[in-house]
């Protein structure tokens, strides 16, 4: 095309001039009866002229010609494939069965058992109705009591997957909250506020942690968020789940203080507190999961800090959460004293040794609790 657009140019200025020239030309024979030449000047300058647009006219044929030369090698070359394929969007790994994530899950025994039982009950009953049989209305909601850390929101989310993987929700997701989630601080606002997250819950469940907050003496605002959540129960009860989870005693009170609450909550799961063995599992599962592995020498301290930090907080023991922040606090002293090294390896910055275990604060808040035994005895 730029040729074709250049050599019309250059026709047009080249039809001008011998046009011109004709024209003169033709005088000349008229007057003269004689034909002129053209200058030879002039012609050197046409001739210049015209080899400059044939120059200019091939380059832009070579140009076209190394352009589609480029085009099939790239067409052609495996290499230039793998490195553009790389930009697309890889394709999503599939879920893990949530049935093999509960198996998965350190202890929790007892709780297994209730989700797997509760799981093949209501696929059943799912069943019998497409099927156009009489289904015994079983109620989805759950109540989780128990100590924290106990693995009450893993269970959650995997029991959502449960119910999405049966036919009885349609998403699946699991939307957390507590009590600052869902009230406002005015009258009117919490209902909007609550609303919104059931809104997000919908197709999956909302899982209400330390509910009974909400059921406090005087509380306008946690009855309105009770009422809110109560009526969307109702609304959405083919495609909407709750569970609530607290400490035991407090849980039965606020289920027991509302009869709405009572009637639509009637199946409870405890969740017991980890022992020893599963609690130093649980550290052990932490190490693998970051890369870091701990002397031989070392592994009877780890069991015995353990075991030190669940006797301090025995009314108040956070399970799971204590391990991981004992983890966090070796670690962290770890990464001191491998600050100091001038060229550590692969398995020095990996591998947790006594020093580690040195200032952590369980140690010393066993020393001064025996500091105080000790000016208390003398």
């Amino acid at each position: 095309m730029q040729k074709n657009l250049l050599g019309s140019i250059y026709g047009d200025f080249f039809s001008s001039s011998s046009s011109t020239s004709g024209s003169t030309s033709g005088t000349s024979n008229v007057t003269g009866n004689t034909v002129k030449e053209k200058d030879p000047e002039k012609l050197e300058q046409e001739k210049k002229i015209g080899e400059a647009a044939d120059s200019l006219g091939n380059a832009i044929d070579n140009a076209n010609a190394a352009l589609g030369e480029a085009k099939d090698l790239l067409a052609k070359d495996p290499n230039i494939k793998t490195t553009a394929s790389e930009t697309e969007e890889k394709p999503e790994e599939p879920e893990e069965d949530p049935m093999e994530s509960l198996d998965k899950l350190i202890g929790l025994t007892s709780i297994k058992d209730d989700v797997k039982e509760l799981a093949a009950f209501v696929k059943v009953q799912k069943a019998r109705q497409d099927q156009g049989l009489k289904s015994v209305p079983v109620s989805l909601h759950l109540v989780f009591t128990g100590n924290p850390g106990t693995g009450k929101t893993t269970v959650a989310r995997i029991i959502a997957r449960i119910y999405k993987q049966i036919g009885v929700l349609s998403k699946g997701q699991l939307v957390e909250v507590d009590r600052s989630g869902l009230v406002a601080g005015y009258v009117g606002q919490t209902a909007i506020k609550t609303q919104e997250q059931i809104k997000k819950a919908k197709g999956g469940v909302l899982f209400i942690d330390e509910a009974y907050a909400l059921s406090q003496k005087d509380d306008a605002f946690g009855q309105e968020a009770i009422d809110t959540i109560l009526k969307a129960m109702e609304d959405n009860r083919d495609d909407f789940v709750v569970i609530v989870a607290g400490y035991t005693e407090p849980m039965k009170k606020f289920i027991e203080s509302n009869p709405g609450l009572k009637s639509r909550f009637n199946k409870y799961i405890e969740f017991s507190d980890y022992n020893i063995d599963e609690l130093e599992e649980i550290f052990y599962m932490n190490c693998n999961k970051y890369d870091y592995k701990v002397d031989e020498d070392v592994k009877h301290q780890i069991r015995a800090l353990i075991t030190a930090k669940k006797i301090e907080n025995i009314d108040n023991f956070a399970n799971a959460r204590e391990v991981r922040n004992l983890f966090e606090e070796i670690i962290t002293n770890q990464a001191r004293r491998i600050s100091t090294l001038e060229n550590p390896t692969g398995d020095d910055m990996m591998t947790i040794l006594r020093e580690d275990l040195e200032d952590l604060s369980v140690i010393a808040g066993n020393k001064e609790e025996a500091a105080e035994n000790t000016e208390e005895t003398a």
